[in-house]
């Protein structure tokens, strides 16, 4: 008898060897911290897209799984939508979200004052791809900001690149960094969008990316942990992602203190003693202006999200015939009459009303009047 393997046996060896190293890469705990990660900033990019696209939009339950390059056309097996995130200070690496193709197109139809109920195409054109480009764009900004806040680090992306991949064909062209590290971490969130969407967004993250997210996270809850609790660090990655989870919470925590130490509180009983009282109407403040800068609480996690601030002086219709007779010194009359007020939009919605002035060289717009203020947000 032969005391040769067969190339079946070493086959079988490298296999076993190849599953080993996978599972050594990423452990159980570092799936925990992981999952921790992309509930939180995913939680915050969910509150920026609701902003975007006027839906309730939901993204949770993480389930974090690793994968070899050559299982990717099996998970995925019709062309996904990829946004490729790149990290360029802070962390260095690349994280891919994919996004079904016609969740994206009713983003799209959505993110163009649409109302999600469309027939699907079979190619996505470019006018879909640069609405779910700006949409992801705007998702990850606030996502990256929240990573910042939970590692204590200042973290800087370039802009999001979305396109249509093919995990079976076009993949390796398409995102060379995930076929260089073979192994690769996929964290998978439900993500519903009002009555329109129920599907799953996907994270791809190479694991040695992965790792580096891990570190960053438990280097930042134990210092975190040591400063605030003055005890011996924790070291269980469990335990540091749930460190991470109040530490985000604390500002409501600290809200609710306040408010239990308040009803607590018992004025003394005065002794009995003859005592003159000067006794006034009691005069309440008004509470107007309170109500309207009352807040969500959890409005910090977007206050670094960028809008775009538009002014229209005016709107009119015109026929096709009209427009091909336009030429230079052509004047095209407003709806609107000369010195009336202007509409203010963020973000194509109307909040406010002003009017033109002058500073210095360049005009700006003088607000005069907030159209409902309690649902600026």
């Amino acid at each position: 008898m032969s005391d040769l393997l067969s190339q079946d046996e070493i086959d079988a060896l490298l296999r076993g060897m190849s599953e080993s190293s996978l599972h050594e890469a990423i452990s159980d705990q570092d799936k925990d911290v992981l999952g921790e990660i992309g509930n939180i900033s995913m939680g915050t990019a969910a509150t920026t897209l609701s902003i975007l696209l006027n839906q309730k939009v939901s993204i949770t339950t993480p389930i974090v799984s690793v994968l070899k390059w050559d299982e990717l056309p099996k998970e995925f097996p019709v062309p996904y939508v990829a946004i490729k995130v790149v990290y360029k200070e802070g962390l260095d690496g690349v994280n891919l979200l994919v996004l079904k193709k016609e969740d994206v197109e009713i983003i799209a139809d959505l993110m163009m004052g649409g109302s999600g109920s469309i027939e699907f195409s079979e190619e996505l054109s470019e006018l879909q791809l640069s609405a779910i480009q700006e949409a992801m764009n705007q998702m990850v900004g606030s996502a990256s900001t929240s990573l910042s806040s939970m590692l204590n680090l200042k973290i800087d992306i370039s802009p999001p690149e979305a396109f249509v991949i093919d995990f079976a064909q076009n993949a390796e062209e398409m995102i060379p960094e995930l076929k260089r590290a073979d192994e690769i971490v996929k964290v998978a969130f439900r993500m519903t969008i009002g009555d329109l969407i129920d599907s799953q967004i996907m994270q791809l993250i190479p694991v040695d990316f992965a790792k580096q997210l891990v570190n960053a996270m438990l280097n930042s809850t134990l210092s975190t942990s040591s400063v605030q609790e003055k005890s011996e660090p924790k070291t269980s990655a469990q335990e540091s992602a749930k460190t991470i989870e109040k530490t985000v919470k604390s500002e409501q925590s600290k809200k609710q203190q306040t408010g239990a130490s308040l009803q607590s509180f018992q004025p003394k009983k005065e002794e009995k003693s003859e005592r003159v009282y000067n006794v006034s109407p009691v005069q309440f403040e008004s509470f107007d202006e309170e109500e309207e800068r009352r807040y969500p609480e959890n409005i910090e996690l977007i206050l670094d999200v960028p809008l775009e601030i538009t002014v229209e002086l005016g709107r009119t219709q015109k026929l096709v015939r009209e427009i091909l007779e336009f030429s230079t010194g052509s004047i095209i009359e407003l709806d609107k009459l000369a010195g009336e007020p202007v509409d203010i939009l963020v973000n194509g919605k109307v909040i406010a009303k002003g009017e033109v002035v002058v500073i210095d060289e360049s005009f700006g717009v003088r607000i005069t009047d907030i159209v409902n203020p309690s649902n600026r947000l």
